[in-house]
């Protein structure tokens, strides 16, 4: 007997409601006609000197002595916001915040920050704090990404975060596999190679 479907095809479907699911994300994306992997990937990063994190790191560490991060409109404007500006300022990237993409009635909604390009990079914040389900609407608005972009990159990059918490992902575009990093990076700890990665990825 058939597995019941979990996605109606009546229905519409925004990026944020995939985050309400409450379905094993493999069988939500393989609803999508994608599979899912989990692994340590060996993400692009820049090697040289980057002479703006000095000052990212005072602005950021002083932001955590003085803001209670509780709320998600917090840690969007006072860690998420500033990273990703810091890294497109050096890098003479744009930066779309709350960028609408359709594709289908599944596939359709708001991303929090896509950054364009040769090699696109999206990142949303995860509600609630939850990394685990925030992946899976990463991993949809990924899938849409690889319609609706011009790009001709074989991979498309994505990150969810909590602001002080990163996991990255990508979509090999090929054969809609999501591989989804086992890592997490840290503010403060980590904000080194996170900028180094998220450099790495744009440039």
């Amino acid at each position: 007997m058939p597995r019941p479907a979990i996605l109606d095809k009546n229905q519409s479907y925004t990026f944020s409601k995939y985050f309400e699911l409450t379905a094993d994300p493999e069988d939500i994306f393989a609803e999508l006609d994608a599979t899912l992997q989990k692994r340590a990937l060996q993400l692009p990063a820049r090697s040289d000197p980057l002479d703006f994190l000095p000052d990212l790191e005072t602005r950021l560490l002083q932001t955590l002595e003085l803001v209670d991060l509780t709320s998600e409109m917090a840690r969007r404007e006072t860690l998420i916001a500033p990273v990703l500006l810091a890294v497109c300022t050096q890098a003479r990237q744009p930066l779309k915040i709350e960028y609408t993409i359709e594709v289908n009635q599944w596939l359709r909604g708001t991303v929090d920050y896509l950054i364009p390009g040769h090699q696109n990079l999206l990142i949303i914040e995860a509600k609630q704090a939850d990394l685990a389900r925030g992946f899976v609407q990463l991993g949809v608005e990924l899938l849409a990404l690889n319609e609706w972009s011009a790009s001709t990159a074989p991979l498309l990059y994505g990150a969810v975060t909590t602001g002080d918490v990163w996991k990255f992902g990508c979509l090999q575009r090929t054969n809609k596999v999501l591989l989804q990093d086992i890592r997490l990076y840290t503010i403060p700890a980590d904000l080194e190679p996170l900028v180094r990665i998220l450099s790495g990825i744009i440039q």
